[in-house]
């Protein structure tokens, strides 16, 4: 029978409080303590029968007579494969409901960029939601095989990112445990940059020979914690140009054609909006000011959206100098709120 089949929920859920209990103090556990400074809501006869069935299984045993129990190494091994089982279903069910919220995220944006085009009669594109102050939030260290782990790197925005690591030795669960409580407990919250030369040496220090480890898995957040270069732009409408006739002659034409085909340039207009002070509100480029300089014949209008957690997205509308702003900028202003109105719904319901 596999380890903790025999248990009955209410036996788990005291083996764990005896566990838990013994952690925090290093003193052997009584019937009484438990029904005391615990939510079981249980008698102490009741605590202390479920006690001796147990100890007869050999979960917990008493160090000497009269004392509290303690955990024996099967009652550790259950609590340690307990906790890995809900770290892995609490990550699918995030996984899941991010796939399900980023798909929605995806088709809103693709439409938008639709309504802004027909709205307006100009070019338009709607940069996908990324994090410019990248923070961690969960890592959970995982094996492959004998020679990798998998690390998934779970950042602000629970933005979700997942990296193969190679090491020189098999890891237990257990050890893998332990490094994943030393990560979280460390690095929860942190930035980039906050992860120092002092933070990474105390780390390996409290990692002992699994230091190097600790090193390979740091690699992999630098990397997955920066701003994707591969950066999701939706656009629409890039067409309305010939009907602009100082934009409409073919070298003109053929190099904004070409700004949205490829998109490189769009997101160099992405991060040039996303970094600017004023990163908040609408913004006017006309002529020679625009940092796409393709589209130096055109005005280019942005403004920011935010879906929360330091997710900030671009939206964009591309047309000529003599574009109508007040009409540009009171649609672009409605498309901002209607994004916030989505998310904060979202994010309620």
């Amino acid at each position: 029978m596999t380890a903790g089949m025999e248990l009955s929920e209410r036996k788990h859920t005291i083996l764990k409080a005896i566990i838990q209990n013994y952690l925090e103090t290093g003193e052997p556990v009584g019937s009484r303590t438990l029904s005391k400074s615990t939510d079981l809501n249980l008698s102490s006869a009741t605590i202390r029968n479920e006690m001796a069935d147990l100890e007869d299984l050999g979960y917990i045993f008493q160090p000497h007579t009269s004392a509290g129990r303690i955990p024996s190494d099967k009652g550790y091994r259950l609590y340690v494969d307990m906790l890995m089982e809900e770290k892995e279903q609490e990550l699918e069910e995030l996984k899941s409901t991010m796939l399900e919220k980023t798909d929605k995220v995806d088709k809103v944006l693709k439409q938008a960029a639709k309504v802004l085009a027909a709205n307006t009669n100009y070019a338009t594109m709607v940069s996908a939601p990324i994090n410019r102050k990248n923070t961690l939030k969960f890592i959970q260290l995982s094996q492959v095989n004998e020679e990798q782990i998998i690390a998934v790197i779970v950042m602000g925005g629970n933005v979700i990112k997942n990296k193969i690591i190679d090491v020189n030795e098999e890891l237990g669960s257990e050890t893998l445990l332990k490094l994943n409580m030393l990560l979280n407990t460390t690095l929860n919250g942190m930035s980039i940059e906050e992860i120092n030369l002092g933070l990474i040496a105390r780390l390996k220090e409290q990692a002992g020979i699994h230091s190097q480890v600790i090193s390979n898995v740091l690699d992999a957040v630098a990397e997955t914690i920066h701003v994707d270069e591969d950066m999701e732009i939706y656009t629409s409408g890039a067409t309305n140009i010939f009907k602009y006739p100082e934009l409409s002659d073919k070298q003109s034409a053929q190099e904004i054609i070409s700004a949205f085909e490829e998109k490189q340039q769009l997101a160099e207009l992405v991060s040039e909006t996303l970094s600017s002070e004023d990163s908040h509100g609408i913004q006017v480029y006309i002529g020679d000011e625009t940092p796409v300089k393709t589209m130096k014949d055109c005005s280019v209008v942005t403004a920011t959206y935010e879906l929360g957690e330091g997710m900030k997205g671009t939206i964009g509308i591309i047309g000529p100098k003599r574009m109508d702003y007040e009409h540009v900028m009171r649609t672009l202003k409605t498309l901002q709120n209607e994004l916030d109105a989505i998310y904060y719904k979202d994010s309620k319901e």
